[in-house]
Order: C-alpha cells, then structure tokens, then sequence
C-alpha cells in the first residue's frame, strides 16, 4: 500500500538521521480518512508494513498487528485543528528537545532562513504525553508555524504530506543548531529592526496562505 511505504520511507530516514529513535518519536499521515501511524515501542529503522496502525479519525484501529503509537491523540488532534495538515511528526532531536526541556523558544534577528520559513520555533504549554493534555495549548501557536515545542517533552512539524513534515524537521533541528551554535561563539550579529519585519511578514503571509 502506497500510504504505508510511504510512512516506512519518511520513519526509516528520520531514524537514520538520529531524530527518531525506538522509544522516542512517532510519524502519521492522513490519506482518504484514515491515519496512518507508526506503532508503540518499535526500532523506526526495522518497521514492516503489517506493523503500521491504520486508524480512523476517531482512533479507533482498523488494521495493523501493533498498536499505534501511545501519543495518537497528538496526531488525531492536530488533523482535527489543521485541515491541511496531511502527515505529522513529533520527535526529540538533540537541539529542539533541549530548548523544549528548558522552555525556551528558538528565536533569532540574525538567521534569515528562520525568520522566512518559520518565524521561530514557540513553546506550548507541557501536557503530559499519551494524554489529552498534550494537545490543549498547541493550536494558537500551530495556526502561525509548522514547527512548534513541547515544553519538557519534544519537537512538532506538520506538513501537507508526511514527507513535507520530515523535511519541517529535519530543517527545523539543523537550523536550531546554527542558532543556538552562533550564540555559543558569541553576541550574534543581529540584522536591521526593517529586514526583520519584512522577512517576517513574509513567513506570516505564507503561513496564511498555506493553511487558508
């Protein structure tokens, strides 16, 4: 089935680039009203394609030898808030997950790249994962990126597919690093307030666009 491999695909490269792991991490995408979600406790490097949970947008499992992930309420949520959203990932990449456990958000006036593409990666509010506390406080900051954290916990990307919300972070983590790299060298060399403005106004306008 085209879905399922194409969640193995997305699962296996987060896996090889260290920002999924067996216990930590999950992917989904949304295809034709069903969700596809990686299962509980599984090697993402070693999944097969019986072992994909395949749910309905209530939850309720329809196929797949293995129980979905335990933070399907995360997925089955942002589907319901996001109704372009079509693949998920949540992850605890070294940089992301760092900032998320300190409650501090990803900022930056001097890296171009963030401030086009995703303004700045915000904290949400802890939840307790595998609950429904987890999801409460991510709309608002959802509807202004694609890329959130979870505080004490982790890192979130959307997409319109699942392969569009493994590249959100992906780049997400690599462009954490350079922030958080630069200003371990030293005072970052800030750009002008007016560039500032302008390159976000063009993540807002984007932004809009992509989820209207």
């Amino acid at each position: 089935m085209e879905a399922v491999r194409e969640l193995m695909a997305a699962a296996k490269h987060l896996d090889e680039k260290g920002i999924l792991n067996a216990i930590e991490g999950n992917v989904s995408l949304k295809r034709d009203g069903l969700i596809y979600v990686t299962p509980s406790g599984k090697n993402k490097a070693f999944l097969t394609e019986d072992m994909i949970a395949v749910v309905d947008e209530d939850g309720n499992q329809l196929a797949g030898s293995c129980k979905p992930t335990s933070e399907l309420k995360l997925h089955l949520h942002v589907y319901k808030t996001r109704k372009d959203v079509g693949g998920v990932v949540h992850a605890h990449p070294t940089c992301l997950a760092a900032h998320a456990i300190c409650g501090l958000p990803v900022r930056t006036k001097a890296y171009a790249e963030l401030m086009t593409v995703y303004g700045s990666f915000e904290v949400a509010p802890y939840g307790r994962p595998g609950t429904d506390d987890i999801w409460k406080g991510i709309g608002p900051l959802l509807q202004k990126s694609d890329v959130i954290l979870l505080e004490n916990h982790g890192a979130l990307a959307v997409g319109p597919s699942v392969l569009q919300a493994m590249n959100h972070m992906e780049a997400a983590e690599a462009i954490a690093r350079v922030v958080t790299t630069a200003k371990l060298i030293g005072r970052e060399k800030e750009l002008p307030e007016e560039e500032c403005r302008a390159l976000l106004s063009m993540q807002e306008k984007n932004q809009k666009e992509s989820i209207s």
